[in-house]
């Protein structure tokens, strides 16, 4: 793992777990197809790590099953985990994939026309591609390049769109449109960094089936926009509002948005289907609590309260229990409920309800694939 070997890619395994072993030749032939391949020193490097003797490398990389396949750039852990075909072949063509250099050169700017819509873009402009700052562009390029499409431009290729001597970087979001400028400094490779992760890593991404097992195993709760798939408007003020009003929330629940189409499995265990889109709803892993009028819920303080409502475990009691006695009828059970909620006496009467059981869960690691370790539920 050292920080001078470009890319390092790990498998942590443990002796006992039957995953691992059947892993284990394979990954054997992997190391010797990838050194044959790049025998330069300081390129790559095919390693492994005993969980059980290394427990301390483990916890540090937060490996949570066996085997967990990891890669490195110059030693620092990429945040996704492989996730393709486990044969040989397979990992030294995702190894000569990484090596790729994640910057498309522009040989006119017309290119820039033909980009895709649906993905984030950073642009580059410079004077000369032997430069300091095309350097710290092209580093924060192969760290993000899983999240954005990287371009660049040089000299008169893209004069018209840089002061001379001065070098521009921008992004341009896949549903605005609009560019916006780095106004930091071009010499500071932690300001463009965190610059370009902000924007290539929003608050509010969307989920998919592809991304949907990366995402439940960041371990924390879904806060997701269940929109139609021609609906950009619902996105643009959930977007908004996630911006707004939840920033200070991001470290405790995910904020998704997620095409109810694609997505209907979720929506007809909360009761709903197409015609009833948009949609707001908590996945809290256990199970789905779905926001009670979505009307309400670009009103001020309303969404911050339905989060609370979750962390406290109360929407979780009101939906076994029926609503709090001081509850108020729009924060209390989405279903069928009384308007005045059942009094504590009635409730200890009457059988427990069940919100809809958690649906995202089930995408997350398969265990037919690994060897999952215990670990608290939310």
């Amino acid at each position: 793992m050292h920080r001078n070997n470009e890319l390092v890619f790990i498998n942590f395994y443990a002796d006992w777990c039957r995953f691992s072993n059947i892993l284990a030749p394979t990954w054997d032939e992997t190391a010797d197809k990838v050194r044959e391949a790049f025998p330069n020193e300081g390129r790559v490097v095919v390693g492994k790590v005993d969980c059980d003797s290394e427990s301390s490398i483990a916890s540090r990389f937060h490996i949570t099953k066996y085997p967990t396949l990891k890669l490195l750039r110059n030693g620092q852990a990429t945040k996704r985990e492989y996730r393709g075909q486990r044969s040989a072949d397979a990992f030294a063509t995702y190894i000569k994939e990484q090596l790729r250099d994640p910057i498309k050169i522009l040989e006119s700017l017309n290119e820039i026309k033909e980009l895709e819509e649906t993905k984030r873009t950073v642009l580059g402009y410079f004077e000369k591609q032997d430069s300091p700052e095309y350097e710290l562009f092209r580093k924060v390029a192969v760290t993000l390049k899983d999240d954005c499409q990287f371009l660049a431009g040089f000299g008169d290729t893209v004069r018209s769109m840089h002061p001379p001597g001065e070098s521009i970087i921008a992004f341009k979001a896949s549903i605005t449109k609009e560019d916006e400028a780095f106004t930091g400094s071009l010499a500071s490779l932690d300001e463009l960094s965190i610059w370009a992760t902000e924007r290539c890593i929003p608050m509010v991404r969307e989920i998919t089936f592809q991304n949907a097992e990366e995402l439940t195993e960041e371990g924390l709760p879904f806060l997701i926009l269940f929109h139609a798939p021609e609906d950009t408007e619902s996105i643009k003020k959930y977007t908004s509002l996630v911006h707004s009003e939840l920033t200070d929330q991001k470290q405790t629940i995910n904020f998704l948005t997620a095409d109810g189409i694609q997505f209907a499995h979720p929506l007809h265990h909360l009761g709903k289907a197409k015609k009833d889109l948009p949609l707001i709803a908590i996945d809290s892993f256990r199970h789905m609590y779905l926001f009670p009028d979505y009307s309400e819920a670009y009103i001020d303080g309303k969404m911050k309260s339905f989060l609370q409502d979750l962390y406290s475990g109360k929407l979780h009691r009101e939906f076994h229990y029926g609503p709090d006695p001081d509850a108020t009828p729009e924060m209390g059970k989405s279903g069928d409920n009384e308007i005045d909620g059942p009094t504590e006496e009635t409730k200890k009467k009457e059988r427990p309800t069940t919100p809809p059981e958690s649906t995202f869960k089930k995408l997350g690691p398969s265990k037919n694939r690994y060897t999952l370790l215990d670990r608290d539920e939310l």
